[in-house]
């Protein structure tokens, strides 16, 4: 008997150990759990562990977890949390005990892996992140380089997509990894409209960085004006001197403050932006392409399409062929 009862929906398998935080088992059942279309769930989710029954947290709580690792043979994707616990032999050591093993060579060939915080460890003790980019929080960056030396870490990022393995920093970073997946499987909208139900940002860039010394809130942001100023006029060109001017700061000063509050660059963090109106048009628009181009603020088309190959790997026409209809 299957573990998952609708075979038409994308299929989520949670991966749990002891020492849990409870957060990271929410984020995937929150974000992939309430993605929907017209036609109803996109995903249906399920929570395993290596032996079905009590799995301990890092907390004074625990999870009953009902399914075993009959979940991880069915999943489109598996999705592996991080665990806090002294037991965590994938982390101590850099391999996985053999019940773990047993778990990972379970997962069904081709599916999709994915991992929070230091997950990263338990697909990197299994091979899996061999000759990957791939990213873990930052203060496990020096434990992991030194355990896997084979893995490309990345460890100043958010998180990474190398094929059909994808990694994330942090706790809250799982929120930005779990909704780029849900971009990826059902286009922008599907994506945004999570967002705002969970009431987290819709879109942060992979590569904007995972630990900015300076955190300054958005109320009292020093570039915020320029940024909302920026978001209103993205069909215009746009200049870095007319962003400092914003905010009645020289250029170097405006660039500096904006990579300390946002944790990328003015230019690049445009450019998604951009890249967001356009993918947001061309799914809930008829508008041809040129006009897509042009209300995001890329000039041509010629200059979308040279951009949406090199971020999404496909061109305009294709990505609305395959999400015009997701929501």
């Amino acid at each position: 008997m299957s573990v998952f009862e609708h075979s038409g929906r994308h299929r989520v398998a949670v991966l749990v150990r002891h020492g849990l935080l409870p957060v990271e088992l929410g984020i995937p059942h929150r974000v992939f759990g309430t993605a929907g279309s017209e036609d109803g769930r996109l995903y249906e989710v399920v929570t395993c562990a290596v032996e079905p029954g009590e799995v301990r947290t890092d907390t004074d709580v625990s999870v009953n977890v009902r399914y075993g690792l009959e979940a991880l043979a069915e999943a489109d994707t598996v999705v592996v949390p991080s665990a806090h616990d002294d037991e965590d032999e994938a982390y101590e050591t850099g391999r996985l005990s053999p019940d773990l093993a047993e778990a990972m060579a379970a997962v069904r060939p081709g599916a999709r892996v994915a991992s929070i915080c230091t997950g990263s460890f338990v697909l990197a003790a299994a091979g899996l992140l061999d000759g990957r980019r791939a990213t873990t929080h930052w203060y496990a960056a020096e434990r992991f380089r030194r355990l896997f030396p084979k893995v490309r870490l990345e460890p100043d990022v958010l998180y990474t997509e190398d094929g059909s393995v994808f990694t994330s920093a942090g706790v809250a970073s799982g929120f930005d990894l779990c909704l780029h997946m849900t971009r990826v499987d059902f286009g922008v909208a599907v994506a945004n409209s999570v967002a705002r139900r969970a009431v987290v940002p819709p879109y942060r860039d992979g590569g904007q960085a995972q630990y900015i010394e300076r955190p300054i809130p958005e109320s009292g942001s020093a570039t915020g004006t320029a940024r909302a100023w920026a978001l209103e006029r993205l069909d215009q060109p746009l200049t870095l001197r007319q962003l400092a001017d914003c905010e009645a700061m020289s250029v170097r000063t405006f660039t500096r403050r904006f990579r300390e509050e946002v944790g990328t660059s003015p230019q690049k963090w445009l450019l998604h932006q951009r890249l967001e109106r356009a993918r947001d048009l061309l799914e809930r628009s008829d508008r041809s392409v040129d006009r897509v181009a042009a209300d995001a603020g890329f000039g041509s088309a010629s200059a979308l399409r040279l951009h949406f190959q090199a971020v999404l790997g496909v061109s305009p026409s294709a990505y609305r062929r395959t999400f015009s209809g997701a929501v």
